[in-house]
Protein backbone atom coordinates (compact mmCIF):
# COMPACT_ATOMS: atom_id res chain seq x y z
CA UNK A 1 0.00 0.00 0.00
CA UNK A 2 2.70 2.26 0.53
CA UNK A 3 4.35 1.91 -2.54
CA UNK A 4 1.20 2.41 -4.44
CA UNK A 5 0.97 5.46 -2.55
CA UNK A 6 4.42 6.27 -3.81
CA UNK A 7 3.94 5.75 -7.25
CA UNK A 8 0.41 8.08 -7.03
CA UNK A 9 2.47 11.09 -5.64
CA UNK A 10 5.07 10.56 -8.52
CA UNK A 11 2.88 10.18 -11.08
CA UNK A 12 1.07 13.88 -9.91
CA UNK A 13 4.08 15.61 -10.95
CA UNK A 14 4.33 12.88 -14.24
CA UNK A 15 2.71 14.73 -17.58
CA UNK A 16 0.14 12.13 -18.98
CA UNK A 17 -2.50 9.76 -17.56
CA UNK A 18 -0.33 6.61 -15.36
CA UNK A 19 -1.67 3.67 -14.77
CA UNK A 20 -1.14 4.50 -11.21
CA UNK A 21 -2.94 7.81 -11.45
CA UNK A 22 -6.27 6.11 -13.45
CA UNK A 23 -6.54 3.31 -10.71
CA UNK A 24 -6.72 5.54 -8.48
CA UNK A 25 -9.27 7.53 -10.45
CA UNK A 26 -11.54 4.79 -10.89
CA UNK A 27 -10.87 3.74 -7.23
CA UNK A 28 -11.86 6.92 -5.91
CA UNK A 29 -14.92 7.22 -8.04
CA UNK A 30 -16.14 3.79 -7.24
CA UNK A 31 -16.43 4.75 -3.70
CA UNK A 32 -17.91 7.70 -4.32
CA UNK A 33 -20.78 6.44 -6.60
CA UNK A 34 -21.31 3.43 -3.57
CA UNK A 35 -21.16 6.15 -0.96
CA UNK A 36 -23.97 8.14 -2.95
CA UNK A 37 -25.76 5.01 -3.28
CA UNK A 38 -26.31 3.91 0.21
CA UNK A 39 -27.09 7.75 1.12
CA UNK A 40 -29.58 7.98 -1.73
CA UNK A 41 -31.53 5.01 -0.54
CA UNK A 42 -30.88 5.87 3.47
CA UNK A 43 -32.58 9.91 3.00
CA UNK A 44 -34.46 9.49 -0.54
CA UNK A 45 -33.33 13.23 -1.41
CA UNK A 46 -33.33 14.15 -4.75
CA UNK A 47 -30.40 16.09 -4.01
CA UNK A 48 -28.39 13.07 -3.19
CA UNK A 49 -29.92 11.47 -6.63
CA UNK A 50 -28.62 14.87 -8.22
CA UNK A 51 -25.28 14.31 -6.75
CA UNK A 52 -25.16 10.44 -8.03
CA UNK A 53 -26.15 11.22 -11.25
CA UNK A 54 -23.38 13.90 -12.02
CA UNK A 55 -20.88 11.28 -10.33
CA UNK A 56 -21.50 9.08 -12.82
CA UNK A 57 -21.77 11.40 -15.67
CA UNK A 58 -18.21 12.69 -14.39
CA UNK A 59 -16.71 9.40 -14.28
CA UNK A 60 -18.16 8.35 -17.59
CA UNK A 61 -16.45 11.60 -19.20
CA UNK A 62 -13.14 11.35 -17.10
CA UNK A 63 -13.33 7.41 -18.61
CA UNK A 64 -13.82 8.09 -22.17
CA UNK A 65 -10.89 10.88 -21.92
CA UNK A 66 -8.50 8.20 -20.43
CA UNK A 67 -9.31 6.20 -23.41
CA UNK A 68 -9.05 8.91 -26.08
CA UNK A 69 -5.31 9.97 -24.50
CA UNK A 70 -4.28 6.34 -24.72
CA UNK A 71 -5.91 6.01 -28.54
CA UNK A 72 -3.29 9.64 -29.42
CA UNK A 73 -0.87 8.04 -27.25
CA UNK A 74 -0.80 4.66 -29.73
CA UNK A 75 -0.82 6.50 -33.25
CA UNK A 76 1.98 9.08 -31.99
CA UNK A 77 3.83 5.62 -31.10
CA UNK A 78 2.72 3.83 -34.76
CA UNK A 79 3.65 6.85 -36.61
CA UNK A 80 7.07 7.04 -34.73
CA UNK A 81 7.76 3.66 -35.60
CA UNK A 82 6.56 4.40 -39.42
CA UNK A 83 8.84 7.00 -39.47
CA UNK A 84 11.61 5.54 -38.01
CA UNK A 85 11.21 2.15 -40.11
CA UNK A 86 10.67 4.31 -43.69
CA UNK A 87 13.83 6.80 -43.07
CA UNK A 88 12.40 9.19 -45.79
CA UNK A 89 10.26 12.54 -45.75
CA UNK A 90 6.61 12.22 -46.25
CA UNK A 91 5.28 15.11 -47.23
CA UNK A 92 1.55 16.12 -47.08
CA UNK A 93 -0.51 19.36 -48.34
CA UNK A 94 -3.90 20.74 -47.46
CA UNK A 95 -5.62 23.86 -48.54
CA UNK A 96 -7.86 25.53 -46.23
CA UNK A 97 -11.00 26.30 -48.28
CA UNK A 98 -12.04 29.64 -46.48
CA UNK A 99 -8.44 31.65 -46.61
CA UNK A 100 -7.46 30.14 -50.13
CA UNK A 101 -4.27 29.33 -48.20
CA UNK A 102 -2.35 26.06 -48.81
CA UNK A 103 -0.32 24.92 -45.70
CA UNK A 104 2.95 22.36 -46.07
CA UNK A 105 3.92 20.14 -43.66
CA UNK A 106 6.34 17.63 -43.67
CA UNK A 107 7.65 15.45 -41.06
CA UNK A 108 11.35 16.58 -41.16
CA UNK A 109 10.72 20.00 -41.28
CA UNK A 110 8.20 22.28 -39.67
CA UNK A 111 5.20 23.50 -41.20
CA UNK A 112 5.40 26.40 -44.39
CA UNK A 113 2.35 28.56 -45.46
CA UNK A 114 1.95 29.62 -48.68
CA UNK A 115 -0.55 32.15 -50.33
CA UNK A 116 -2.52 30.63 -53.57
CA UNK A 117 -2.62 33.25 -56.58
CA UNK A 118 -5.95 33.50 -57.66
Amino acid sequence: MIGFIEELWQSIFTPGATPTLVLATHVTFALLVTLLTVFSFLTRSIHIINLLVLALLLWGTLTWFIAELEKTKDLKDNDQLSKDESGKEESTKVEAPATGQTTSSSTKTSVVKKTRKT
